[in-house]
């Protein structure tokens, strides 16, 4: 074996809720933070009675993203949750939102 040979790796970056995902100064919120939060906690009860839950990530734009997490996360039916479900009813109540992210 030769002292030049390389071991490659890769890394996949994965988001934690401490991770900031707010706007930058080139594309502001849009979102009113206090009413998205409000919301979202409308919201929550439903998920944790199946047993998952959501984690907001952060805002860009009129971008919100979330984290499906517990039995939400793997479940087959998220996206279809997130879609018809929780983006709907962001956008009807949450002035500003545009779409919906799930990590």
């Amino acid at each position: 074996m030769s002292d030049e040979s390389q071991v490659q790796t890769s890394m996949i970056e994965v988001a934690s809720p401490t991770d900031p995902v707010d706007a930058g100064p080139d594309e502001p919120s849009r979102i009113d933070e206090a009413l998205l939060e409000e919301t979202l906690e409308y919201i929550r009860p439903a998920l944790q009675a199946d047993g998952g839950d959501l984690v907001l990530m952060g805002t860009k734009g009129g971008t919100v993203t979330l984290q499906l997490v517990g039995a939400c996360g793997g479940c087959p039916m998220s996206t279809m949750t997130l879609t018809a479900g929780i983006e709907r009813i962001l956008r009807d109540r949450v002035p500003g939102v545009e779409g919906v992210i799930a990590l």
